[in-house]
């Protein structure tokens, strides 16, 4: 896999070296770091962790936590490694070699304080192409969005929480999904434009939880004219804010 020159997230904090026409985090990855709220001494575990984009920043953000990042593309595997060792995180950021697929139980892992995912958007190769084979894995849930959140459910302890990114108009099947096993939702409607739709959910659920479902306030990600972003968009995009949680 070749990789690019180095990215930096968290205005600088965090080195990220990415696959050249590869699936290359974004935006979704920033957001799902910035909504990890693991305690000091927590297990959290991201499933899906590509070459560590979200993973990497949520642990800069939870200096206190340990992470581990699971991913069946090798060539991803090998690259998310490297990110670790070059942002110093070995010993408190580990990669597994993983599949959705596969049941929980088969990783031989005591269950974790917190999950966290950004599944593929999408989970019919007929309706929709990936725009590259490189990005195939990234778009396209092999088993579709179940197979993720039924794995997630599984990862979590009870009381521990799972928290994910995810298109707005899958949010119904997310919450049908998680709730035989989980409950106490949140959910934060992300933005693009104060005036538009919002195009992707975060959503953040405890297992085993019993307290009522809770909207919160949007996220906004840019003004129609002037800046790029927000100013709390930007302020969570270099690090000096987080999503929190109620």
């Amino acid at each position: 896999m070749d990789a690019t020159p180095e990215d930096r997230l968290l205005d600088g904090r965090v080195r990220l070296r990415q696959a050249l026409g590869g699936y290359r985090a974004g935006m979704d990855a920033a957001l799902l770091a910035a909504a990890c709220d693991a305690h000091d001494g927590a297990r959290v575990l991201e499933a899906g962790c590509g070459v560590g984009g979200a993973l990497l920043a949520a642990a800069a953000r939870r200096p206190g936590a340990i992470f581990v990042g699971m991913e069946r593309d090798l060539a991803a595997v090998a690259l998310a490694r490297e990110n670790v060792t070059l942002n110093a995180m070995d010993g408190r950021v580990m990669i597994w070699e993983g599949d959705m697929a596969t049941t929980f139980k088969a990783l031989g892992s005591p269950t974790f304080d917190a999950v966290m995912a950004n599944p593929p958007f999408f989970d019919d190769p007929g309706a929709l192409r990936a725009p590259s084979p490189a990005k195939t894995g990234a778009w396209m849930a092999d088993g579709g969005l179940a197979a993720w959140t039924g794995f997630l459910s599984k990862a979590a302890r009870e009381g521990g929480t799972i928290t994910l990114i995810h298109r707005a108009d899958r949010l119904a099947d997310i919450l049908a999904l998680l709730a035989p096993k989980a409950g106490s939702f949140q959910i934060r409607p992300v933005h693009a434009h104060a005036d538009a739709p919002a195009k992707r959910v975060l959503v953040r659920a405890i297992k085993t939880g019993k307290a009522p479902l809770r909207l919160l306030p949007p996220l906004v990600l840019h003004p129609r004219e002037g800046a790029k972003h927000t100013v709390e968009a930007e302020a969570i995009l270099r690090g000096e804010a987080t999503l929190g949680w109620l």
